[in-house]
C-alpha cells in the first residue's frame, strides 16, 4: 500500500472553491483504490492570514512543507487587499528552494468543449508545454537606480545555465518518448545572441542521444503564431521561464480555457515535494459564488497522482473528466449552468462508471 501526505494550500479567491472539488475527487479515487492512501492536511495560508498576522505564511513555511510528499495549491492573490508581489513571494520561494524546475502544463481540447480556433477539434489540440521553472528571466537579478528621477534606470538580468538548460531538455525528451516523439524548443536566439544561442547549442548536443525523437526549434513569436495556425504540429514544447509562461496561457485558451488548464511544479528527482496547481488565478470577483470551473484543479490532482506513482488512478480521473465534459456538464465559463460543486459531483459520479 502507498501512503502519501498531501499539503493542501487552498489560497485565495476561488482557490478554496476549486481545491475542495479536487480533494473530493481524490478522496473518491482512493476509496476505490485499496493500494492508495492520501492524507490531506489543510493550510490556512493566504490573504486572510496576512490580514490577521501580517504574514501570508508562517516564517518556517518551507520547513513545514518539506516533509510532505506533494503540495496541492488552489490559487493565490487578492490585489485589492494585498499587493501581488507579497502574495506570490512564498510560491517563488517554494519553487526555487524545492528545485521544482519542471513546470509542466498540458493543453488538450476535450470532446464537448468548443474550440476558439475555427476548424480545430480535439484531434488537433493535444500538446504539453514544459517551462524551465528555476532560472531564466524570473530570477531576481538586477536593481533600480535613481528611483523616481527622470534618469531612473532599471536592470533585470536573465540567468541561463548549461545545467538548467540541459536538464529541462532531457526532461522534455523523456516526456516526448512517452507521447508522439516530437520536441519543439522555443528560443529567441536571433535577437538574444548569448543565452538563447546556448539553448540552441545544447539542443544540438543532446539530440543525437534521443535520435528516436524529432527535435526542432522555433522562435517564440513564430511559435505563438503556429500554435494558433496549426496546433496539431506540436507535441512537447520546451521553453524558458518567460516564454513558457506566455505560451502556456495561450495553450490554456486553445485547450478550452484556463478553467481546464492544469499544471505541475515538479522536482523530477523527488528530493523535495512537488507542487500541483491550476494555471488560472484567484479571480476574486467570483470567489464564493459557486461558478468557478474546478476541472483544472481536478486535473492537477490527477497529475499529482501520476507523479506519486499512482498513474492508473490519475488516468481514471482524466477519463471521468472527459466523460463529464462530453456530457455537457459545464460551468458558466464554458457556456453551461452548473455550479462548481455540481461539476465536481459529476466527475465523482463518472468515476463509478
Amino acid at each position: 500500500m502507498s501512503s502519501f501526505r498531501i499539503a493542501v494550500y487552498p489560497g485565495d479567491g476561488i482557490g478554496p472553491d476549486v481545491i475542495a472539488e479536487a480533494v473530493r475527487v481524490l478522496n473518491a479515487v482512493q476509496r476505490d483504490d485499496a493500494g492508495l492512501t492520501l492524507e490531506f492536511e489543510q493550510l490556512d495560508w493566504g490573504v486572510r492570514r496576512w490580514e490577521q498576522t501580517g504574514n501570508v505564511v508562517p516564517d518556517d513555511f518551507l520547513d513545514i512543507l518539506r516533509p510532505y510528499d506533494a503540495i496541492l495549491l488552489g490559487a493565490v492573490g487578492w490585489p485589492e487587499r494585498i499587493p501581488d508581489h507579497i502574495t506570490l513571494a512564498p510560491l517563488v520561494a517554494i519553487r526555487q528552494t524545492f528545485d521544482q524546475y519542471a513546470c509542466v502544463r498540458p493543453a488538450r481540447l476535450y470532446p464537448g468543449v468548443p474550440s476558439v480556433l475555427a476548424g480545430k477539434g480535439p484531434d488537433d489540440i493535444d500538446f504539453v508545454v514544459i517551462r524551465e521553472n528555476s532560472e531564466g528571466e524570473y530570477v531576481h537579478n538586477g536593481g533600480r537606480l535613481r528611483r523616481g528621477q527622470p534618469d531612473e534606470v532599471a536592470i533585470q538580468t536573465a540567468l541561463h545555465t548549461r545545467r538548467g538548460i540541459e536538464r529541462i531538455l532531457r526532461y522534455g525528451f523523456a516526456l516526448a518518448r512517452t507521447r508522439r516523439s516530437k520536441l519543439t524548443m522555443i528560443t529567441k536566439s536571433n535577437a538574444q545572441a548569448y543565452a538563447y544561442v546556448l539553448w540552441d547549442e545544447i539542443l544540438e548536443e543532446l539530440s543525437p542521444e534521443f535520435s528516436d525523437v524529432e527535435a526542432e526549434r522555433q522562435h517564440c513569436d513564430a511559435a505563438a503564431m503556429n500554435l494558433v495556425r496549426r496546433p496539431e504540429s506540436f507535441d512537447v514544447i520546451v521553453a524558458s521561464n518567460l516564454f513558457g509562461d506566455l505560451l502556456t496561457d495561450l495553450g490554456g485558451v486553445i485547450g478550452g480555457g484556463l478553467g481546464l488548464a492544469a499544471s505541475t511544479n515538479t522536482n523530477p528527482e523527488r528530493n523535495f515535494p512537488s507542487m500541483f496547481e491550476p494555471v488560472h488565478g484567484s479571480a476574486p470577483d467570483i470567489a464564493g459564488k459557486g461558478i468557478a470551473n474546478p476541472i483544472a484543479a481536478i486535473l492537477s490532482g490527477a497529475m499529482m497522482l501520476d507523479h506519486l506513482g499512482a498513474a492508473a488512478s490519475g488516468q481514471r480521473i482524466r477519463d471521468a473528466v472527459e466523460k463529464t465534459l462530453a456530457d455537457g456538464c459545464h460551468t458558466p465559463d464554458l457556456g453551461g449552468t452548473l455550479t462548481t460543486g455540481q461539476v465536481g459531483a459529476a466527475v465523482v459520479e463518472r468515476l463509478k462508471a
